[in-house]
């Protein structure tokens, strides 16, 4: 017997009130972004994949539905994500030669949930900052991130930083080839001291020291202290540690901080800082984002670029009541 009703896994209907909840929370969020001087864009759900891979192919590929377009022949997919949108937007679509300020809220598609009790139609919430050059940016952006929480109910969170930078500076010290850099990438993802161990054994003393620490770099800003005095003093591991440390000082009265030095989430996109908010009652981060000044080379305009994203059906639980 067929049961119409049925939805695919991991995809349902929002029902009233809850549906009224989320489109309360989405209207004051974006009521905020325009407050801030962020401009609201809307891209196509479809578009070719090779715009949507701009960038973070890697990470994205398997998450995007395909399909043929039957009016050229193109392949077609349905986004997993709006930031290579986004870039496309502003390197195209505005062409804007000064900072540009963007945001976006709408339904994004899976294949498979991120997490097993996750949706594979997220609502995804977000803004990004386009044109605008060093920490100022980031701060800005993660500002926007909290202000944004605080907003649809989160006034308390955990904010976790990190900082691709030190990994690639380390890399480059160490000279890994591209095979050898993605094996210690997993393993640091991991967290896997016995093979990280294994791996450094080859490398010179001072090297091998700094790569077996970046996993236990890991807590509040006492972790960067330790990290000036026993990472080798190279221009990357400068450069992250003072970007680091300016989170640190901008933020320390006003949110719990945490710092992972080993975090390499977004690796293959990500050029600067990675940064996620935890909040008590959720299992995974309940908003993410991060620098990625190259995701617009592939549209001829790679601009310094930084933004965050929230999933507001995740957040549903904790979302105020509809006026």
């Amino acid at each position: 017997m067929t049961y119409r009703w049925l939805l695919p896994d991991n995809l349902e209907d929002i029902l009233p009130p809850d549906a009224w909840r989320l489109e309360g929370s989405r209207r004051c969020l974006l009521d905020l972004f325009r407050a801030r001087d962020y401009q609201l864009v809307i891209p196509p759900l479809l578009e070719y994949v090779d715009s949507l891979f701009t960038g973070t192919g890697r990470d994205m590929d398997l998450l995007t539905f395909k399909l043929v377009d039957q009016m050229s022949g193109r392949q077609l997919g349905l986004r997993a994500d709006m930031t290579p949108q986004v870039a496309r937007i502003d390197a195209h679509g505005m062409n804007h030669q000064g900072v540009n300020r963007l945001c976006y809220a709408g339904s994004i598609l899976h294949t498979r949930p991120e997490g097993l009790s996750l949706s594979r139609e997220p609502f995804q919430v977000g803004a990004e900052i386009y044109g605008l050059e060093g920490i100022a940016g980031d701060l800005e952006i993660q500002q926007l991130m909290l202000d944004s929480l605080k907003e649809v109910g989160l006034p308390t969170v955990t904010l976790d930083v990190g900082h691709v930078g030190l990994f690639r500076g380390l890399s480059r010290l160490c000279g890994l080839d591209a095979k050898t850099e993605a094996e210690w990438f997993q393993v640091l993802q991991n967290k896997d001291a016995p093979s990280l161990h294994e791996m450094s054994k080859a490398l010179e003393p001072a090297l091998r020291d700094a790569m077996r620490l970046l996993p236990q770099l890991n807590g509040d800003s006492a972790v960067l202290v330790l990290a000036r005095q026993q990472l080798p003093n190279i221009p990357e591991v400068d450069d992250a540690l003072t970007q680091l440390e300016a989170v640190a000082q901008r933020f320390a009265d006003k949110v719990t901080l945490s710092f992972d030095l080993a975090e390499l989430r977004g690796y293959h996109y990500h050029s600067g800082l990675v940064f996620a908010a935890y909040a008590e009652g959720f299992s995974d981060a309940v908003a993410r984002g991060g620098r990625y000044d190259e995701v617009g080379r592939a549209f001829g305009r790679a601009r310094p670029a930084t933004g965050f994203s929230l999933d507001l059906r995740e957040l549903l639980p904790v979302l105020p009541t509809a006026a």
